[in-house]
């Protein structure tokens, strides 16, 4: 894992984390979004740095507002497949569809993020635990 962050507010600020504590059934602690199907979110560093040079910006990652950057790993077409962030696991349910907050952010993103999942996928908690920066990211055998 590259970074993490945690979303205090709707809407509000991503607020950069050296640790996260992902709750089965709840979601990331302190995060306003909790709950559901959608209880964490995550980010390619790859696709991310892709977007940026396309655009020809500067933002940061966490402008996508997504709770865990990845590398290494290919978020496409990965629903229903279980991810290891460190000791805990993931089922992603889905590709996160980027909204508004997207084009405010940056002119064009929107537009760049639907195409082949490139606005991330989220998750929901199977198996709870803290995850750190630098910890392992792999996916689980079938």
């Amino acid at each position: 894992m590259e970074r993490l962050w945690v979303k205090r507010a709707h809407k509000g600020p991503m607020d950069a984390q050296t640790s996260i504590e992902l709750v089965p059934g709840r979601g990331v602690a302190g995060s306003a979004d909790r709950g559901g199907r959608r209880q964490v979110t995550l980010l390619e560093r790859e696709v991310w740095e892709a977007l940026t040079r396309e655009l020809g910006s500067d933002a940061g990652p966490e402008t996508r507002r997504a709770n865990v950057l990845v590398s290494g790993i290919d978020l496409r077409k990965s629903r229903g497949r279980i991810l290891r962030l460190g000791q805990t696991r993931v089922r992603v349910n889905g590709e996160v569809k980027p909204c508004e907050r997207m084009e405010e952010a940056v002119t064009g993103l929107r537009a760049l993020m639907f195409p082949e999942w490139r606005g991330g996928a989220f998750a929901e908690i199977l198996d709870g635990g803290t995850v750190m920066v630098g910890d392992t990211v792999a996916w689980e055998d079938p």
